[in-house]
């Protein structure tokens, strides 16, 4: 579906079936739908078991609504650190193609090993914004909803808050003009801070820029295999969700009742409900005792418990 179409649809609004946002110009379910991210399913495609091409394919049969992309497993289409975007339209073919057989939607492109959109050198920054480009005219192409980064860079909190907020502008400014939104996960460092994060959030104060909120990513000190000190996981998601564009539904293990054994899906849930939220909610096993499969099945399952 071309971009313009979808501002002709709107007439559906009356239906109670879609809404369209005024930021983006897309059309958003009245409902929460079911996304797969990719890294459930990292192990399989960085081992090249599976080809990350036919992603959307393997979502589908697992019963997904939509997909979210980790542009880790496309770096031979689109190489790290380059700000090339030729490739951009070969990619999104292949892509579209097999999203397209499967009938499942492109939610989003979860962007790693692209810069520093928070360093204090300005330079650094400018040079973050030029590299994830590339991925924000793949999303385009995709015709998803959100491209999400990270803010590594300073290691003074105010610093890195300021910081924040001018590399999101920036980015955000340029994927405005392709109807995307830009959007923030908790994924270490000052970032898992769910309160200075959404400091950050209100400080850039842009439509297009927001938060997803990852249910388990909230070391604060230290690494996630020893990690020192950890930020109230319930308390992060109620401060992220009001900026929410997204939600990343983690999940390591569960118990013989099909519970999440570090996290209150229950509680967790609710949260998100209370904050009336209405889009897709991804699927992201990191696990080791069960399989890619079963832990991907096994989380859906328990989110369909709540939804």
């Amino acid at each position: 579906m071309k971009r313009k179409e979808f501002i002709s649809l709107t007439g559906l609004t009356s239906l109670g079936i879609i809404f369209p946002s005024e930021i983006t110009g897309k059309l958003t379910v009245e409902k929460n739908k079911i996304s797969l991210a990719q890294w459930s399913m990292n192990k399989s495609f960085f081992s090249g078991k599976k080809n990350a091409l036919k992603f959307p394919g393997f979502a589908a049969e697992l019963g997904f609504d939509g997909v979210e992309y980790v542009n880790q497993f496309y770096f031979d289409y689109l190489k790290s650190g380059s700000i090339s975007s030729k490739n951009v339209r070969i990619l999104a073919r292949k892509l579209n193609k097999n999203a397209k057989e499967n009938e499942i939607a492109n939610v989003l492109i979860m962007v790693d090993h692209e810069g520093e959109l928070a360093s204090n050198d300005s330079k650094k920054i400018s040079i973050s914004i030029d590299q994830h480009k590339k991925w924000i005219e793949l999303a385009a192409e995709l015709n998803c909803e959100s491209v999400r980064v990270n803010l590594s860079g300073s290691e003074d909190q105010e610093e890195w808050v300021k910081r924040s907020v001018d590399g999101l502008t920036g980015l955000a400014e340029f994927a405005k003009q392709h109807y995307l939104n830009i959007i923030v996960e908790n994924h270490g460092g000052f970032s898992s801070n769910a309160m200075l994060l959404a400091k950050v959030m209100k400080k850039t104060n842009l439509d297009n820029c927001g938060t997803l909120p990852d249910f388990g990513n909230f070391c604060i000190e230290g690494g996630y295999g020893t990690c020192a000190k950890w930020y109230d996981m319930y308390k992060g998601v109620a401060e992220l969700m009001p900026y929410a564009k997204s939600v990343s539904a983690k999940t390591y293990n569960f118990d013989s009742d099909g519970n999440e054994t570090k996290i209150d899906y229950k509680k967790m849930m609710k949260i998100v409900k209370d904050n009336n939220y209405k889009g897709f909610i991804g699927v992201e096993y990191e696990g080791q005792v069960l399989s890619e499969k079963d832990g991907i099945l096994a989380t859906k399952k328990l989110i369909k418990r709540f939804i």
